[in-house]
């Protein structure tokens, strides 16, 4: 476990639970890295990437290893040349994806024209008495 994921479970876990899945899922690729692990079972970090179409090496480099510490990712590291490493979800990973699949219905839902419209003060009910 990383030392920041400790530190929210030590002092943040009676208070607000959630914030320890925050911690652990929040970042940026993660869902996505997971999601796609969770689809695809085993990808190198060059598929990885590839996959995923944005990351930087160096973000990707990093969000692999908060997950890895955290024990949601597995890395499998094979003695050959040139190295093969294979990232795929631990056990922890695939009990996390059905809260990653909440989130992303949770956001499809926050992000739709009509809630857009219901954050702007612009419901069909105002709108329509003006």
């Amino acid at each position: 476990m990383r030392a920041r994921t400790e530190h929210v479970a030590k002092t943040g876990g009676g208070a607000c639970a959630a914030e320890i899945s925050v911690a652990v899922l929040g970042g940026a690729w993660k869902p996505s890295i997971l999601t796609l692990l969770h689809e695809r079972g085993v990808l190198r970090f060059g598929e990885l990437g590839r996959e995923l179409g944005g990351p930087t090496p160096k973000v990707l480099t990093r969000q692999l290893r908060e997950l890895e510490e955290d024990e949601l990712v597995i890395r499998t590291v094979f003695a050959q040349v040139p190295p093969k490493v294979e990232y795929s979800l631990s056990d922890v990973g695939r009990d996390a994806m059905p809260l990653v699949d909440e989130l992303a219905r949770w956001g499809a839902d926050y992000a739709s024209p009509q809630r857009q419209g219901e954050r702007c003060g612009r419901t069909p009910s105002n709108s329509e008495e003006k």
